[in-house]
């Protein structure tokens, strides 16, 4: 697979290191430009092509990854659009509420366009990624894409008409996890337990919590049942959590961002 990264910052990097790592792309046939040079390096040391021009990156794949923050969309479709008129260029996009709409308008044309929503779990080889197209990407194509994110984790399809709604299920719910840790290891601290000693006890949970949930064939009612005894500790815990509205909580909390995604829907 050759393709070329407009951006060099940390999603970039995941990904085209998992790429290289699962043996889905050579080094050699991979493109980097950003306009902090520095970001080069790490690239560098595993033989990626660092260009120094913009259009360079375009000429090099007919695959471009778009990985710049939302705010530049507008600018570097702009900049790209004369390097890839009325050639054959496929797009794949990974910013949050940037339609396949708005960047073939940007661009003046009808391109294939992927577009994907990852996570920063990604990071580690641990990514949950959604991924949707415009009616312009084919099966072969849009198959082989996915196999790209799949090297850095777990991928599903979905319509174009979700990728907005998702956001709130996989690419900002990390940070809801991390909410709850900090809060689990200050209550901890409150209660006399040393920070550290909390902070090991509370990771290890959560990880060993979401295994059960991926392996096991219980449902997350089964799963609470087994932890909460009848009139037992962790029973006092979850009685805590209704009377706050624990659920109605992050209910809200998903559909602040959602309501949000739509509005700096492009």
């Amino acid at each position: 697979m050759r393709f070329s990264s407009i951006g060099a910052g940390n999603m970039a990097s995941a990904i085209i290191k998992s790429a290289v790592a699962s043996k889905r792309a050579e080094s050699c046939n991979i493109t980097v430009y950003d306009i902090n040079k520095e970001k080069y390096l790490s690239f560098q040391k595993i033989g990626v092509n660092c260009v120094d021009m913009l259009e360079q990156a375009c000429f090099a794949s007919d695959i471009i990854l778009l990985a710049v923050k939302p705010q530049d969309y507008e600018s570097v479709l702009l900049q790209i659009k004369p390097f890839v008129s009325g050639k054959n260029k496929i797009f794949i996009t990974i910013a949050a509420a940037i339609s396949t709409q708005f960047i073939c308008k940007m661009l003046g044309e009808d391109f294939p366009v992927v577009r994907v929503m990852p996570n920063t779990p990604l990071l580690i080889g641990y990514g949950a990624t959604a991924i949707s197209r415009n009616k312009f990407v084919d099966d072969k194509l849009y198959t082989k894409i996915c196999g790209l994110f799949a090297s850095s984790g777990h991928v599903v399809s979905l319509d174009e008409s979700m990728m907005n709604t998702v956001i709130s299920v996989n690419s900002s719910s990390p940070a809801y996890i991390y909410l709850l840790a900090k809060a689990m290891i200050s209550g901890a601290v409150l209660q006399g337990i040393d920070a550290s000693l909390a902070k090991d006890l509370v990771y290890k949970t959560i990880k060993g919590s979401a295994e059960m949930l991926l392996t096991s064939e219980m449902s997350a009612d089964e799963l609470i049942k087994m932890v909460a005894s009848p009139k037992g500790t962790t029973e006092a815990a979850l009685n805590s959590f209704e009377q706050a509205g624990f659920c109605k909580i992050v209910a809200d909390a998903m559909n602040a961002c959602t309501d949000r995604a739509n509005e700096l829907a492009r």
